[in-house]
């Protein structure tokens, strides 16, 4: 049985992340957000595009000005008007001014904006009644980004300010990273739709509305292939589907060590290379992850079929896989925190324990407030809204209230 550790290692050593040549698409801007960048960006257009006005008021020649006060203005004859949007006309002579709105260009000859709070007008005259710095209130060309260096690398994931960026820099389509795709089957002949009546000792399949959830969240594309019997023809034959369609191959049950558990056996018919088998973590103590011979590149990873273990073994494991599969070049890696309990939390100390909870803001220091009720690996009712899970390492039995824990960021906070 491996710790953690050493399974996340494995996995994540056997991700490689989606091909720059290969696995691209192009898409439009409105399209975009959320998308991995696959080929750095660069623009023909300095920012800003010319010398302009960072405020409403009057172009001049800062050695016109440079002594103004209250007491002793200086006087500008005002030769042009220049709003956001215009060329202006006029070169700035000594002696003279153009008023100016922000955004506008800098007229030839100018070299400071005063702002208007600083100035009084009178028809044609403006009166400067206070010094301001030199170059104050100009924004120069080029001065944001010049044209032809790099302005957004590959490997990010695009947000609104990166649109807005590519937008400005009149770059209408890009080349993404195509998303993964992440095949989704549930295996049990006890298993039932939601949609359907409960007949007795049936349960509903939970697990492949969380995991196409998860996935989608996790900037992937699901492949829902439905539940699966325990019959080894159906199992097999869902299984070579998946990896000749998907990237990433997800089962939940069927990997412990009951007379129906099948799927192990089936992998290693497919000549699966297995990694792991089992992990020293509770939940989530039967995991599967295998690999396929070369004409199938897929990451296969069998998870419990117990709905808190499934989603446990996804955060801790299978999302990171996937961010990082997606091209991401970082923010893919498992978020850890370090904070204080609210609750005493317990452990038997045997297996790498995890505790589902929420992590609250109080005066500026999060804390983790621990689910209410059961936390066993069948109990689904109270990982609702949570966003943190609790780290109880090996030999660890308590965490007293106070006291810190490392936590796994699992939601938005």
């Amino acid at each position: 049985m491996l710790s953690v550790n050493d399974a996340e290692a494995i996995i994540l050593n056997l991700v490689q992340p989606l091909d720059a040549q290969r696995d691209i698409e192009v898409v439009d801007l409105l399209t975009a957000d959320s998308r991995i960048l696959a080929t750095p960006v660069t623009s023909s257009l300095d920012f800003p595009h010319w010398d302009n006005s960072a405020m409403d008021g009057y172009a001049v020649r800062y050695e016109d000005v440079q002594y103004a006060s209250a007491e002793q203005p200086v006087i500008l004859e005002i030769i042009e008007e220049i709003p956001a949007g215009y060329q202006p006309k006029s070169t700035i002579q000594p002696g003279q001014a153009a008023r100016i709105f922000t955004g506008a260009v800098i007229p030839t000859g100018a070299d400071t904006i005063v702002i208007q709070e600083r100035t009084r007008r009178e028809e044609n005259r403006v009166f400067i009644l206070a010094a301001p710095q030199p170059q104050e209130f100009v924004r120069h060309k080029a001065s944001f980004y010049q044209a032809g260096t790099p302005l957004l690398s590959a490997g990010i994931r695009l947000n609104p300010a990166d649109i807005a960026v590519l937008a400005a820099a009149q770059c209408p389509q890009l080349n993404v990273y195509r998303r993964p795709r992440v095949a989704i089957f549930s295996t049990g002949n006890e298993l039932v739709m939601p949609d359907q009546p409960l007949e007795p000792g049936q349960i509903v399949d939970s697990n492949q509305y969380a995991l196409a959830a998860l996935v989608k969240q996790s900037g992937a594309e699901p492949l829902l292939l439905g539940i699966i019997k325990d019959e080894p023809d159906a199992l097999q034959e869902a299984i070579a589907y998946a990896i000749a369609n998907a990237d990433i191959v997800i089962s939940s049950g069927g990997v412990s060590v009951g007379d129906y558990d099948y799927v192990d056996k089936i992998l290693e018919l497919l000549e699966a290379k297995i990694h792991i088998r089992a992990v020293g973590m509770k939940p989530g103590k039967p995991l599967t992850v295998a690999t396929f011979p070369t004409q199938h590149s897929s990451l296969y990873f069998g998870l419990p079929g117990n709905p808190a273990a499934v989603l446990v073994t996804f955060w801790r494991f299978v999302q990171p896989a996937i961010k990082k599969l997606s091209g991401v070049t970082e923010g893919w890696k498992p978020i850890f925190m370090k904070v204080r309990s609210r609750d005493e939390l317990r452990s038997d100390g045997k297996r790498e324990t995890y505790l589902w909870g929420k992590l609250h803001l109080i005066d500026g220091v999060y804390e983790f407030h621990k689910a209410g009720g059961g936390h066993s690996s069948g109990n689904l009712i109270n990982l609702a809204q949570t966003n943190a899970l609790a780290i109880l390492p090996i030999g660890k039995t308590l965490i007293s209230p106070e006291e810190k824990v490392q936590v796994l960021q699992i939601g938005n906070l």
